[in-house]
C-alpha cells in the first residue's frame, strides 16, 4: 500500500472518529431513536398519520386503517410490538412516577448518564402539607426528569401514577402511596399532581401522560387470608358516590388525566376491568375521559384464572375490551384477543375503539411528530438539579407533623443541646425514607447525618431493624441517653411491615420498639423526642401519655432529604406546619372493624371509618398538627346566614318532604349566590409559620337515609403568617358543590335546615330553605 493511500486511510479514520465523538456528545443529551415518523425514513415520512398539521383524530384513524388485525392485537398490551413496515417502534407503556421517576415498572431504567432521580417524600407525607401548589410543582419537576430520561432513551412517557385510593383502613400496606382518608383532599391532590405531570401544553398536548389508579374501592392487599386478587368489595351506591369514586372523578374532571387504571378486585361481584358500568358508562361516558383505560398488571388474567369470572380466556378478553378496557398490562389480550374475534365474541371495530384511545394519547405526547418536540432539550443536567433537591427538602419540611410538644421542649438549641443521642432502627436509614414505588435517589441525608450538622451525636440503633425482636442493644442505647443533653428516638415502620401485598394486623409499634422508647426515655437526662417513620398511623398512646417523652414527630417517609428536614425542625431552623391526612386510631379499633367490610358509615356495633363517620376515641384526629407558634381564627366579615334554594319546579320528585331535601340535579345551582368566607388568621406567637385553614361542613340531621356524616371537609388553604401578623383567606362556599350529600341511591341532595361550618374553633350556621 502506498504512503498516499495510507495517509488517506488515516485521514478517513480521523474523520470517522471525530464524527463518532460528536455523536457521543450529542447522545449525552439524547440517545432516543425517534419512535415513529422519522423524517429520514422515506417510506413513512409522507404517510398521513405522520403529518403534524393534520388533526390528531384524523391521523389516528389513518394509522389504524393501515394496521392488520394481528398488528392491532400486539398493540393492546403494555409492551406494545413494533410495526417496522410503518416505521413504528416498540413501546413500553408501564412506567411509574408516584413521587419521583421510578424503576419499579420496566419502562424506566437507571444507570449511565441517569444514575438516579429526585426522590420526593412518599405521597402520604406530601399530602400532610395540604399545599396544592406544592403538589403541582412536584409533578412539574418529576415530568421534567421523566422527559429528560425519555430523551436519553431510558424511560417512557406514560406514567401510571398517582394512586388516589382512599385510606379507608389504617392497616392497609399501600396507604402510604395515597393522599389519605379524605376524598376531597385525595381529589385535589390528584388534580394538582396530574396537572404538574401533564403540563398545560396548547392544543391538548401532553408533557407526560399520568394515570389515576386503582379504580375503584381498592384498599386491601393481603389481610387475614383474603388477598386483592380474590376480594369482592361489597360497596353501597352511597359510599361509592361520596367516597370511593370522588378522587377519580376529580382526577378526570379537574386534572384532565390521560388515563385511569382499573383494579384487581371485584366490586359487587364484577371485576372492575370487566365492568361496563364502571368503565364505559362512568369514566368515559359520565366523566368524559380524554385518554385510555388500562388494567392493573395481569388483572384480566386474574379475573379469568383466579376469580373464574368467565368460562374461557377468549370470553375474558372480549368482556374486558367491550367493557371499555383499552390496554392490558400483561400478555393476556395479546394471546387471546384474536381467538375472541374468530369466535364472534368481539369485532375488529371493538379493537379499533381501544386503539384509538391509546394512539391518541401517544400522538398528544408528540410520539408521531418525527422529532423530540418542545422538551427535546432536556437531558441529564436537568435531573437531580440543585433546585429539585431543594424542593424535595422543602416538601419534607412541609409534610412533617408535630404531634406533641410538652412544655415547648422543641425546638432544641444547638447551644444548650450540644450532645444528642440518636437512637432507633430508623435513625440512620436511607431507602426506608423513600417508601415504595421509588426509584434511585440522587442522594440521601439520614436522620443521624442531619442531626450531626447541629450537634455531636451518640448513635445506637437499639434494635436490629424495625422488627425489633430482641433487647440486646437496649443497654447501650440507655447509656447514650444518660450521657447526652437530648435524645432523639427514630422509630416506626418500613416496607417489611407495610407494603404492597402486605397489610398490617395491628397498629402498635413492632416488636420491642415500645419498650425501647420507654426505657430510653426513663434513662435520658435531657428531653426525649420520638420521631416516627411510617405510612399508616401508629397507636403511640403510651408515648403521648408518658411525661418523659417531651415531643412526638411524624415524618411519614420523608424522601431523600428526610434526615435534613427532621433535624431542621428539631433544631428550629424550620417551623413545622404539617397536618395529619388520616385519623390515628387506638389499637382496639381494628378488633371491631374487619378490613373486608367496606362500609364507611357506622351501624350497630360497627364504629364507621375515617373522621367523617367514626365517632369513637382517637390517638390523634385527622387534620391535627402543632406548630412552634400559635394561630387564631376570626371571620373578617359577616358571612351569609340564610340561603333559599329553588328548583326548576317543586313537586314530590324534586322536593322530597320525607328527607327534607332537593336533588342537586334539580336545583337552580347557577342562580345561587356564592357564599364567601373571609377567615382572618392571626399568628399570636413568636415564630413565623404556615397554617392550614380547614373548612368543614356539618349537614343537618334530617330524613336522608343512612347519612351518618359527622362533618366533611369542603375546602382547605395553606397560608404563611409572620409572627405577630395577620393574613386573610377567602373560601367561597357553593351550596350545590359543598353542602350536598349523597343519599342511599348515590344521588346528591341538598338537605334543608341548619348547615354548620367549622373553621378551627369557629362555627357558622347557614339556614338553607326551599324557595316555594
Amino acid at each position: 500500500m502506498s504512503c498516499n493511500k495510507k495517509s488517506s486511510l488515516f485521514g478517513n479514520k480521523v474523520v470517522v472518529i471525530l464524527v463518532f465523538l460528536l455523536c457521543l456528545v450529542h447522545s449525552s443529551e439524547s440517545l432516543r431513536p425517534l419512535f415513529a415518523c422519522n423524517p429520514a425514513n422515506g417510506l413513512t415520512r409522507t404517510l398521513r398519520f405522520c403529518r403534524v398539521n393534520v388533526p390528531i383524530h384524523v391521523r389516528v384513524q389513518d394509522l389504524i386503517g393501515r394496521l392488520t388485525l394481528q398488528e392491532k392485537i400486539r398493540l393492546l398490551v403494555n409492551n406494545a410490538a413494533a410495526v417496522p413496515r410503518l416505521g413504528i417502534g416498540g413501546y413500553e407503556w408501564w412506567s411509574e412516577a408516584l413521587h419521583g421517576v421510578s424503576d419499579v415498572g420496566p419502562g424506566a431504567k437507571f444507570g449511565g448518564a441517569f444514575p438516579g432521580a429526585t426522590s420526593f417524600p412518599q405521597v402520604i407525607t406530601t399530602a400532610a402539607s395540604f399545599n396544592q401548589s406544592l403538589w403541582e410543582e412536584i409533578g412539574r419537576v418529576v415530568s421534567d426528569e421523566a422527559r429528560a430520561m425519555y430523551n436519553g432513551g431510558v424511560a417512557g412517557l406514560t406514567y401510571w401514577s398517582p394512586n388516589v385510593n382512599i385510606l379507608r383502613d389504617p392497616r392497609w400496606g399501600r396507604g402510604q402511596e395515597t393522599p389519605g382518608e379524605d376524598p376531597v383532599v385525595a381529589g385535589k391532590y390528584a388534580a394538582s399532581y396530574v396537572r404538574g405531570l401533564q403540563g398545560t401544553g396548547a392544543g391538548n398536548r401532553l408533557k407526560v401522560a399520568a394515570c389515576c389508579k386503582h379504580y375503584t374501592a381498592y384498599d386491601l392487599d393481603n389481610w387475614n387470608g383474603v388477598d386483592r386478587f380474590h376480594f369482592n368489595a361489597k360497596v353501597s351506591k352511597q359510599d361509592l358516590e361520596d367516597t370511593y369514586n370522588v378522587p377519580f372523578k376529580s382526577c378526570v374532571y379537574e386534572g384532565k388525566v390521560a388515563s385511569v387504571m382499573c383494579s384487581y378486585n371485584q366490586v359487587n361481584g364484577k371485576p372492575t376491568c370487566a365492568d361496563e358500568n364502571l368503565l364505559k358508562n362512568t369514566i368515559r361516558g359520565q366523566w368524559r375521559l380524554n385518554g385510555y383505560i388500562v388494567s392493573d398488571c395481569d388483572s384480566v388474567d386474574v379475573f379469568f384464572n383466579q376469580q373464574h369470572y368467565t368460562r374461557t380466556p377468549e370470553e375474558a378478553a372480549a368482556a374486558s375490551i367491550k367493557a371499555g378496557l383499552d390496554l392490558d398490562c400483561g400478555p393476556f389480550l395479546a394471546i387471546f384477543t384474536e381467538g375472541a374475534v374468530k369466535k364472534g365474541l368481539l369485532t375488529e371495530y371493538d379493537i379499533n375503539l381501544a386503539l384509538a384511545n391509546t394512539i391518541t394519547v401517544q400522538m398528544r405526547l408528540g410520539m408521531f411528530d418525527g422529532n423530540l418536540g418542545p422538551y427535546g432539550n432536556l437531558g441529564p443536567r436537568d435531573v437531580c438539579t440543585l433546585a429539585h433537591r431543594h424542593l424535595a427538602l422543602d416538601a419534607a419540611h412541609q409534610g412533617i407533623v408535630l404531634l406533641k410538644n410538652s412544655g415547648r421542649s422543641l425546638p432544641l438549641s444547638p447551644r444548650r443541646h450540644r450532645t444528642v443521642a440518636v437512637i432507633g432502627p430508623n435513625s440512620d436509614v436511607t431507602e426506608t425514607m423513600i417508601g415504595n414505588y421509588a426509584g434511585k435517589a440522587c442522594t440521601y441525608t439520614t436522620p443521624l447525618q442531619g442531626i450531626s450538622r447541629y450537634a455531636r451525636t451518640l448513635h445506637q440503633a437499639g434494635c436490629a431493624g424495625v422488627a425489633c425482636r430482641g433487647h440486646q442493644g437496649f443497654g447501650a442505647a440507655e447509656a447514650a441517653a444518660r450521657e447526652a443533653d437530648a435524645t432523639v428516638l427514630v422509630m416506626g415502620l418500613d416496607q417489611s411491615i407495610e407494603a404492597e401485598t402486605r397489610d398490617r394486623t395491628g397498629l402498635l409499634l413492632p416488636g420491642y420498639q415500645q419498650e425501647l422508647v420507654t426505657r430510653v426515655a426513663q434513662a435520658s437526662k435531657g428531653p426525649v423526642i420520638l420521631v416516627l417513620m411510617s405510612g399508616g398511623p401508629i397507636d403511640v398512646t403510651f408515648a403521648k401519655n408518658n411525661p418523659r417523652v417531651a415531643a412526638i414527630i411524624w415524618a411519614g417517609y420523608p424522601g431523600q432529604a428526610g434526615g435534613a428536614a427532621i433535624a431542621n425542625i428539631i433544631f428550629g431552623a424550620v417551623n413545622p406546619g404539617g397536618k395529619l391526612p388520616m385519623t390515628w386510631y387506638p389499637q382496639d379499633y381494628v378488633a371491631k372493624v374487619p378490613m373486608t367490610t367496606m362500609a364507611m358509615r357506622a351501624y350497630g356495633n360497627y364504629p364507621g371509618r375515617t373522621y367523617r363517620f367514626y365517632k369513637g376515641p382517637v390517638v390523634f384526629p385527622f387534620g391535627f398538627g402543632l406548630s412552634y407558634t400559635t394561630f387564631t381564627h376570626s371571620l373578617a366579615q359577616s358571612p351569609l346566614a340564610q340561603l333559599s334554594v329553588s328548583s326548576y319546579k317543586l313537586n314530590s320528585a324534586i322536593f322530597n318532604s320525607s328527607s327534607n331535601s332537593i336533588k342537586v340535579s334539580h336545583a337552580n345551582c347557577g342562580t345561587l349566590p356564592k357564599m364567601p368566607l373571609h377567615v382572618e388568621v392571626s399568628n399570636t406567637g413568636d415564630f413565623d409559620g404556615t397554617h392550614t385553614v380547614f373548612v368543614f361542613a356539618e349537614p343537618p340531621k334530617n330524613g336522608i337515609k343512612g347519612l351518618g356524616v359527622n362533618k366533611q371537609l369542603i375546602a382547605f388553604e395553606k397560608v404563611h403568617v409572620s409572627a405577630g401578623a395577620k393574613q386573610t383567606v377567602q373560601v367561597d362556599v357553593d351550596a350545590c358543590k359543598h353542602l350536598g350529600v349523597a343519599d342511599e341511591y348515590g344521588r346528591w341532595r341538598i338537605p334543608m335546615g341548619e348547615h354548620k361550618l367549622h373553621i378551627g374553633d369557629i362555627k357558622h350556621t347557614i339556614l338553607v330553605q326551599p324557595q316555594l
